[in-house]
C-alpha cells in the first residue's frame, strides 16, 4: 500500500517513517522477518564490554528481586509458616520460575522473535500486523492487535510501580539496621527516585557505564552471601529438585497456588529484559544472564532459604539477615543503589516501548532525544516526567514496600500471558511451526504464566487495580490515537492529486514566479503536497524554484555523505530531492538545502521558505456519545503532538504554515 500524501514518508525496512509528517507518522511498516535465524540487523552484536553495560540497564529489576521475593512468600497475607518443608518448596518454586520463565521462555525462545533487532511486546505486534492497515485486517487479527496493545499498556503500569517498590524495599533496610532510621524510608526514597529520573537526560550508555560495574559488584555480593548461607546449611541445595515444588502444591492445594502471587516477584523484569534487547543485542543479554545473573540469583535465593531453615524468624527479612552483621549498612547502601538500577531497567523499557508505539502509529509524536552517537538509545522527556510524578505519588500514598506489594505482579503476569499468545501466532504464521510444536512449547509457557496470573488476580481488590487502571488509561490513549489517525488519513487520501495534473494547471494559469525557493515536503514523488496546492489557491503565486523534499530513513544508524541526497530536476523549475538518513540521525532540513547547492542546484539559502500544513479538526455530527468522546480525545492528542517546525529544526522566521479546518 502506498503511503498517503503528506502523511507518511517512504518507509524502508525498519519501518521508520519519513519525516513528511511528524505528527501522524507513517503508514504501518512493512512486515519484517521473524524467522530463525532472527539476528536483528540493527541490534548491537555485543560482547563482554557491552554485557557489562547491560548489567546496569537490563537486570536491575530482576536482580533486586531477592530483596523482597522470598520475604513476600512468608508474609502474613499468605499465612505460610516458615517450616522446613515450606522453605524447600518455596525456594524450589523460585528456582524453577527463574529457569522456565526467564532462562527458557524469554532468553532462549522469545528473544528469537525480534523485530529487526527490536524486542518487546510491540515488536511482536509489528510482526503479526505485517504492515496491514486496520481496514485490511480481519476481525481475529484486530482482536489480537487489541490484546497486544493491552499487554503493552500493562508494562506502563509495571514501569510505574517497579521503581517505587524497589527503592522503598532497599531503603527500608535502614529500619533493620537501626529502628530509629525507619522514618527516613519515604523521604529518602523520594530523593533517590527524583535523582534517578533526573539522570535519564544523560543517556542510557552513560548511566549504564556507571551502573554496570555497580551491578557487577551487586551480583557478586549476591553470590558470595548466598554461598555463605549455603555453607552453613548445604541441605538447601536439595531444593534444586522440582519434586519439592510439586509436593508443596500437594500439601497446600489451592492455598499453595496462591503463594505464586509472591513467587512471581522473582521473575519481574523478564519482559523489560526483552524490551531492552534493541539497546544491547541478544548476545550481550544472554552472555550476562547465563554468565553471571542467573547463577548469582540461584545462589542467593538458596542462601536465604538456608538462613530461614536455621532461624524461621529470619523470614521477616531474609536478605539482610543473610548478610554479615558487620556489613549490614554496606549491604543497605549497595541495595539502595541496585534498586535505583532496577528502576532504570523499567524506565529504559518504557522509553523503547513508547518509541515503538510512535513508529507503529499508536502514539503521537513526542520529543525524542538520541543520547548516544553510535547506538539506538533514546530519552523521552515527557514520558520521563510523567513516570517520575507517578512513582513519587505511589511512594507518598503507599509509604511501604509491603503495601505496594499488593499492587505488584498483576501487570507483569498479564503481559507475560499476552506475550506467549503473540509468540504462538508468530511461531505458526512466520516460522511455520506445526500446531503440535507451537502448542507444546507455548502450552508449557501458558501453564506457568496462567498460574502466576491466576494467583495475582486476587490482588485486584487489594490495590491490584492500580496498575490495571494505569494500563486501561494507556490502552484507551493508544487505541484512540490509532483510530483517529486512520480517519484523518482517509480524509487526506481523498484530497490527493497527481503531480502531472498540477503541472498542467501551471500551464493553464501561468502564475507569477518571483525569485526564491519554496520547499515542500512530500511522501511520494508523484503526489502534490497539500501546502503546495494551497500556495497556488490562496496566494496565486509560486516561487521560481520549488523543491519537493522526500525524507527516507534507512535500516542503518547513519548514511554516508555521498549517499545522503538524490536530486532529480523536473519541469517548471521543480526539483525532486530525496534525503536519506539513518535511524539515529535527526533530519535538519536547512542543512539539506545547503547541501543541494553543493550538488548543482542553485538555491539561495537566504530566499528559502519552508511550507507546512496543519489541520484544525471541527467536530462533525454524530449521535453516538462514545464516538463523540473519542473524537474529542483524539483532538486533544493531536494538539499536543510535536509540531513540524520543531521536528524538522526549521528556522521560525522561514516557515509558512497553511491551516485548514477539517470536519472530523
Amino acid at each position: 500500500m502506498k503511503p498517503p500524501p503528506e502523511v507518511a514518508g517512504a518507509t524502508h525496512g525498519s519501518g521508520r517513517p519519513s519525516a513528511a509528517d511528524p505528527v501522524l507518522g507513517s503508514s504501518p511498516p512493512a512486515a519484517r522477518s521473524a524467522s530463525p535465524p532472527p539476528a536483528g540487523r540493527r541490534a548491537p552484536q555485543g560482547g563482554i564490554s557491552l554485557a557489562l553495560v547491560a548489567l546496569g540497564v537490563v537486570y536491575g529489576d530482576i536482580g533486586t528481586s531477592p530483596l523482597y521475593a522470598l520475604r513476600a512468600c512468608f508474609s502474613p497475607e499468605y499465612g505460610l509458616a516458615p517450616s522446613a518443608a515450606n522453605v524447600y518448596g518455596v525456594v524450589s518454586l523460585i528456582i524453577w520460575a527463574l529457569t522456565v520463565t526467564v532462562s527458557i521462555k524469554y532468553v532462549a525462545v522469545i528473544m528469537r522473535a525480534d523485530n529487526n533487532g527490536e524486542g518487546g511486546i510491540l515488536a511482536l505486534l509489528a510482526i503479526i500486523r505485517g504492515g496491514r492497515t486496520p481496514r485490511a485486517m480481519p476481525r481475529t487479527l484486530k482482536a489480537t492487535i487489541g490484546l497486544g496493545l493491552f499487554g503493552a499498556a500493562l508494562l506502563y503500569g509495571d514501569g510505574v510501580i517497579t521503581p517505587a517498590i524497589s527503592v522503598l524495599s532497599a531503603v527500608e533496610g535502614l529500619g533493620v539496621a537501626s529502628p530509629r532510621l525507619a522514618a527516613l524510608a519515604v523521604p529518602v526514597s523520594m530523593a533517590v527516585l527524583f535523582g534517578l529520573f533526573f539522570a535519564q537526560r544523560y543517556g542510557i550508555t552513560r548511566v549504564g557505564r556507571i551502573f554496570g560495574p555497580i551491578m557487577l559488584l551487586w551480583f557478586v555480593a549476591l553470590a558470595v552471601s548466598g554461598v555463605g548461607g549455603i555453607a552453613r546449611h548445604p541441605d538447601i541445595l536439595r531444593a534444586i529438585s522440582p519434586w519439592y515444588a510439586i509436593t508443596f502444591f500437594a500439601r497446600h492445594g489451592l492455598h499453595g497456588a496462591l503463594v505464586l502471587g509472591a513467587v512471581v516477584l522473582a521473575v519481574t523484569g523478564a519482559e523489560a529484559l526483552f524490551a531492552d534487547m534493541g539497546y544491547f543485542g541478544r548476545r550481550s543479554i544472554r552472555l550476562s544472564w547465563f554468565g553471571l545473573v542467573f547463577p548469582a540469583l540461584l545462589l542467593n535465593y538458596a542462601g536465604q532459604g538456608a538462613v530461614v531453615l536455621r532461624d524461621p524468624a529470619a523470614a521477616s527479612h531474609p536478605f539482610f539477615l543473610l548478610a554479615p552483621r558487620s556489613m549490614l549498612f554496606a549491604y543497605v547502601a549497595l541495595a539502595t543503589v541496585a534498586t535505583i538500577i532496577a528502576s532504570q531497567a523499567l524506565i529504559s523499557g518504557v522509553f523503547a516501548l513508547t518509541n515503538q508505539a510512535m513508529l507503529l502509529g499508536y502514539s503521537p509524536r513526542l520529543k525524542l532525544v538520541h543520547t548516544a552517537p553510535s547506538s539506538e538509545q533514546i530519552y523521552l522527556p515527557s514520558v520521563n516526567t510523567m513516570l517520575m510524578i507517578a512513582c513519587l505519588l505511589l511512594v507518598v500514598t503507599f509509604r511501604s514496600s509491603d503495601a505496594l506489594g499488593a499492587a505488584y505482579g498483576i501487570a507483569v503476569t498479564g503481559t507475560m500471558v499476552i506475550t506467549t499468545i503473540l509468540f504462538y501466532d508468530i511461531a505458526r504464521s512466520e516460522w511455520r511451526w506445526s500446531a503440535l510444536r507451537a502448542g507444546s512449547v507455548c502450552g508449557v509457557f501458558l501453564l506457568v504464566d496462567g498460574a502466576f496470573l491466576g494467583a495475582n488476580t486476587l490482588k485486584i481488590a487489594h490495590d491490584g487495580w492500580v496498575p490495571l487502571a494505569i494500563a486501561g488509561a494507556i490502552w484507551i490513549l493508544m487505541t484512540t490515537w490509532a483510530w483517529g489517525r486512520e480517519r484523518l488519513l482517509d480524509l487526506r487520501r481523498r484530497e490527493a492529486a497527481p503531480l502531472a495534473e498540477y503541472f498542467a494547471r501551471l500551464d493553464r494559469e501561468q502564475p507569477p514566479r518571483p525569485a526564491g525557493t519554496a520547499v515542500f515536503l512530500t511522501s511520494h514523488p508523484d503526489v502534490v503536497p497539500r501546502a503546495l496546492v494551497r500556495e497556488l489557491d490562496y496566494m496565486h503565486v509560486l516561487a521560481e524554484q520549488v523543491v519537493l523534499l522526500n525524507v527516507e530513513f534507512e535500516e542503518r544508524p547513519t548514511v554516508r555523505a555521498r549517499e545522503r541526497l538524490s536530486i532529480t530536476p523536473l519541469t517548471h523549475g521543480f526539483y525532486r530531492v530525496v534525503a536519506r538518513f539513518g535511524f539515529l540521525e535527526q533530519p535538519e532540513l536547512p542543512a539539506i538545502i545547503r547541501q543541494c547547492r553543493t550538488q548543482g542546484v542553485a538555491l539561495d539559502g537566504g530566499d528559502v521558505v519552508f511550507y507546512t500544513s496543519s489541520e484544525r479538526l471541527i467536530p462533525g455530527p454524530t449521535g453516538n456519545p462514545l464516538v463523540r468522546w473519542r473524537k474529542n480525545l483524539f483532538r486533544v492528542l493531536l494538539r499536543n503532538s510535536r509540531s513540524a517546525p520543531d521536528f524538522f529544526k526549521l528556522p521560525p522566521d522561514r516557515v509558512v504554515e497553511f491551516g485548514a479546518q477539517v470536519l472530523f
